[in-house]
């Protein structure tokens, strides 16, 4: 089965008098995960579309197209990033069979006409995120794990932010059109995923929290720096955010999200820095 919601753009003037029911209707996809299911989420951000794929063992999920998409295959005129944050599993392009564990990403190229999902284990279900946006020309498929990613680590003990930041879909690391994707885990002790806070008008992004236990939250700051709003967000929950928004966290406990952006440019150090005593 393939769902898939729509998120129409919300301006900044707008999303002032937001309720905390208004910004999490807005911003905040709270069910991507179903057993047995493909949920999709499709942003007016970039035209970005947020998925989640949960196949129980022996019982493929076939991506398909649905009327937001407006073309057929899916994947016509998009490119798609995929993650795999559950058990062992597998993702078959075109007869091609690709194997994922636990935090391996695989690109998959514009025109790829049929994309199924799979677990390998009922005990244990493979558990696919993916996140796809329009693409110009095709590029070559290419499975990236997490020694194969870029390695970054940021922050330190005394700001409470130490963390690894791994780029998988990144122009040093796998060619693509303007997806770009990758996967921040917080050390133990450390509570903020980014601070200071950025933004970047010519890229939106959308960050999937996950790796947190049941009662763990983390609570996502976003608009904008001076009118500063907060969403209250679970384990694999995520939190889309316009080029207009802050976006950073501070979570109760261990977490790790997975972050991806599209927009005018892949540079990831096309940000605009927020100081500190702007932010209210």
């Amino acid at each position: 089965m393939t769902g898939i919601a729509v998120r129409q753009a919300v301006g900044l003037a707008e999303a002032r008098g937001f309720d905390t029911s208004a910004l999490r209707e807005n911003f905040l996809i709270e069910d991507l995960f179903a057993p047995g299911e493909i949920r999709m989420t499709y942003t007016h951000y970039d035209r970005t579309i947020v998925g989640g794929a949960a196949p129980a063992a022996g019982t493929p999920l076939r991506l398909e197209t649905s009327k937001p998409v407006g073309s057929d295959p899916f994947l016509k005129r998009r490119e798609m990033g995929v993650f795999n944050i559950g058990g062992a599993g597998t993702v078959t392009l075109d007869g091609e069979t690709f194997e994922l564990t636990a935090n391996d990403c695989l690109y998959i190229p514009m025109g790829t006409a049929e994309v199924s999902f799979a677990s390998a284990d009922a005990s244990t279900p493979a558990r696919f995120y993916f996140v796809s946006v329009p693409a110009h020309r095709r590029h070559e498929a290419r499975l990236i794990t997490p020694g194969d990613a870029n390695r970054l680590d940021l922050g330190g003990k005394a700001e409470c932010n130490e963390r690894v930041l791994r780029q998988y879909i990144h122009p040093d690391i796998c060619a693509s059109c303007q997806l770009v994707m990758g996967m921040t885990l917080l050390e133990e002790g450390s509570v903020w995923n980014t601070m200071p806070a950025h933004t970047h008008d010519r890229r939106s992004e959308v960050y999937l929290y996950f790796d947190m236990a049941e009662a763990t939250r983390v609570f996502h700051f976003m608009g904008e720096p001076e009118e500063t709003r907060h969403l209250v967000v679970a384990n694999e929950q995520a939190v889309i955010s316009p080029g207009w928004s802050v976006h950073c966290g501070a979570g109760t406990a261990r977490n790790g999200f997975i972050w991806s952006m599209a927009g005018d440019n892949q540079d990831f150090t096309d940000m605009d820095m927020v100081a500190m005593e702007r932010l209210r």
